[in-house]
């Protein structure tokens, strides 16, 4: 009998169905079908008919999330009225700084950044510089989440929810206004605006968040007293449930921390890597340095006490804002004073924190701080963890009681710790600030970045949270009565 060859191929009814059947198996296997289920989905929400602490949970399979590079990093931007955000740009000349009241519109050119620098003294490297408000973090942050690579339009894949809600900007109008209603009442209809959107209802608000260009402070308005400051926005209910990033945090749980905006705002990794070595290069001829004005009407400030001390020092440089023909909201002014100093003190004023933190940090200038509130438990995304590698600390509980010499400690700290710690203040540069929204800065983790990657985790912790059967307002509720306190360590 004849031998038939080995065939190599199959029929074409055959192979159709081998590849059908393959398919299917593939398509299952590697496929997320809960992102067509509100109830069980991709972001893990709690459906308006679900009790949050029953939540029905799958995580993608492990194929999905190989092939998928943004599983567990989809964020969707809410849509919400034009008033809270665009509207506010378009109408800036309503917009004040505060007591200065200039119009903000000069500020808005270039996505947020501000006017380019014009560089006459040699102060900067290139031209990645502006003159940037530190009141435009919001819209700053808006821009550059606009170009964020893992975007979604489907909310339901999302990890969590951006609402580009403009807080501080749209507080600046009604700060100083008398009525309390009228302070509170874009709160109110922004709140409620928000809390209508089917996203909320997934999870009540725990996977949302927004940004303020403004301290905490401003929209924890406690009381219903006139003479009490802000709005009542934070306190207000559906506002619990929401994350705020802002440039100080409060004591409150569902507050974080992220740096002021400064002048640098890089394009690409190359202009980084050159400021850093031009920051290590820097000839430093004071031994410190502090730039601000006196805040007379603060009898507990240590403010007047550091101004004391560095006007009488030989080896610091007092930059007097206060002063006739002193310009510190010219980043030259301050940028040069920050370049040829070693350390920068960084005492507390109207509040704990100061954009000049970062500000001097982005010119190798290390932090001197004198409350723990002023940096330590602020920034928790951003700063190294080991406190000392990078600033010094000087506890002041009692100013009236304070007598210790600036010039003194920062005299006896040695030439390597003091070498050591400026490298650990060059290396951190990168993290504190906001590339350019219009460019990518290439595989750096920026400001934006890390609050991106702070927020996720936040998020996926509060679905942890869920999926084991504890509390969802875990993180949310009450304020963090140890934020603000010294160690026992001090």
């Amino acid at each position: 009998m004849e031998k038939r060859p080995f065939r190599t191929t199959c029929s074409t009814d055959i192979c159709f169905a081998i590849f059908i059947s393959s398919a299917i198996v593939w398509i299952f296997l590697c496929f997320d079908y809960s992102t067509f289920h509100p109830s069980n989905n991709g972001v893990r929400g709690i459906s308006s008919s679900l009790n949050p602490n029953k939540l029905l949970l799958k995580p993608s399979p492990l194929s999905a999330r190989t092939l998928d590079p943004c599983s567990g990093r989809y964020l969707f931007i809410q849509n919400i009225p034009s008033r809270f955000n665009s509207d506010l740009i378009t109408n800036c000349q309503s917009l004040t700084r505060g007591t200065d009241k200039s119009d903000m519109c000069p500020y808005f050119v270039n996505s947020g950044l501000g006017p380019e620098i014009e560089d006459s003294r040699g102060v900067f490297l290139n031209n990645s510089w502006f003159k940037t408000n530190q009141f435009l973090l919001e819209v700053i942050f808006h821009n550059k989440m606009k170009q964020y690579e893992c975007l979604t339009n489907d909310s339901a894949m999302a990890s969590a929810v951006y609402v580009p809600f403009y807080a501080g900007l749209d507080i600046s109008h009604y700060l100083w206004n008398p009525s309390i209603t009228i302070r509170d009442s874009s709160a109110r209809d922004f709140l409620s605006s928000i809390s209508e959107k089917p996203e909320w209802k997934r999870m009540f608000g725990r996977d949302h968040f927004f940004v303020a260009g403004r301290i905490s402070w401003d929209f924890r308005r406690q009381t219903d007293e006139v003479s009490d400051w802000g709005s009542k926005l934070r306190f207000l209910s559906e506002s619990h449930n929401m994350t705020m990033l802002s440039v100080e945090a409060s004591s409150w749980k569902n507050d974080f921390a992220i740096p002021y905006p400064t002048y640098f705002h890089p394009s690409k990794l190359s202009e980084i890597v050159e400021w850093q070595s031009l920051m290590r290069a820097r000839q430093r001829q004071h031994l410190f340095t502090f730039t601000g004005a006196p805040r007379p009407d603060l009898t507990d400030s240590i403010r007047g006490m550091v101004i004391e001390q560095c006007r009488g020092s030989s080896l610091c440089k007092f930059i007097d804002c206060s002063s006739d023909g002193v310009n510190c909201d010219d980043p030259t002014t301050t940028m040069e004073a920050f370049q040829s100093s070693i350390f920068c003190l960084q005492p507390p004023g109207d509040s704990y924190t100061r954009r000049s933190i970062f500000d001097s940090i982005l010119a190798g200038c290390i932090p001197v701080f004198f409350h723990p509130g002023t940096a330590y438990s602020q920034y928790l995304w951003h700063f190294p963890k080991n406190q000392t590698a990078y600033s010094v600390f000087i506890p002041v509980r009692n100013v009236k009681k304070w007598d210790e010499s600036i010039e003194g400690i920062l005299s006896g700290i040695s030439k390597d710790r003091e070498s050591s710690m400026r490298e650990e203040v060059i290396r951190v540069i990168p993290s504190i600030v906001y590339g350019d929204p219009r460019s990518k800065i290439g595989n750096l983790e920026d400001a934006f970045d890390l609050a991106v990657k702070g927020i996720l985790e936040r998020v996926e912790n509060v679905r942890k949270n869920i999926r084991e059967g504890r509390d969802p307002s875990e993180g949310f509720d009450g304020p963090d009565h140890f934020k603000y306190t010294f160690s026992n360590n001090d």
